[in-house]
């Protein structure tokens, strides 16, 4: 990535105990930050056959993405209770919904109406998605990052991945899940 101040490193998602999935399936995400923000490259190696894929949509905000096969990356300032979250659809959708602490929703400022546009590719084993989050809508200071996916099998069922997962049931919010440490380019 021209520019950038880390190298793509990449990180390895693991599916909840409750939610593992056909054996095989892997999930890698590389995260690479520049001035311009933060990128992330997920890759999904699966048979296509068994995922349930949304159609493509105009690229846009759309609310409940994380109800189907959707990328997620979960920031926070280290020092700070409050996070926030963005969903990637491979429809071309996406979501942001700031915290003000576990789970407690804010409100106050209302999410920008565009982001750069999501990459999203098939391949024969499985799917990539890019995504890139824009710098000013990162916290200030340094990060910490989660990050996951909800994966759609084509039967309904979903599998929940993650960095690290925190408690029985699959939660993306819990900040030990904040794995991913960054410093500010």
């Amino acid at each position: 990535m021209p520019g950038s101040v880390l190298q793509p490193v990449s990180q390895p998602l693991r599916p909840h105990p409750t939610t593992p999935g056909p054996a095989g399936d892997v999930l890698t995400v590389d995260v690479s930050q520049s001035l311009a923000g933060i990128e992330l490259h997920y890759r999904f190696h699966s048979d296509l056959a068994t995922l349930r894929l949304p159609s493509p949509q105009a690229a846009g905000p759309a609310d409940g993405l994380w109800q189907h096969t959707c990328c997620e990356a979960f920031i926070a300032a280290t020092a700070a209770p409050s996070y926030r979250e963005f969903n990637f659809s491979p429809a071309g959708q996406w979501a942001i919904y700031r915290f003000a602490d576990y789970l407690q929703r804010d409100d106050t400022d209302p999410p920008p109406t565009s982001l750069p546009p999501i990459d999203f590719s098939r391949r024969p084993d499985g799917f990539d998605l890019r995504a890139t989050i824009p710098r000013l809508l990162l916290p200030a200071g340094p990060l910490q990052l989660g990050l996951s996916a909800v994966i759609e099998r084509a039967d309904g069922d979903k599998d929940y991945w993650a960095l690290a997962h925190g408690s029985e049931q699959p939660d993306f919010h819990l900040r030990q899940t904040f794995i991913i440490h960054l410093s500010p380019p």
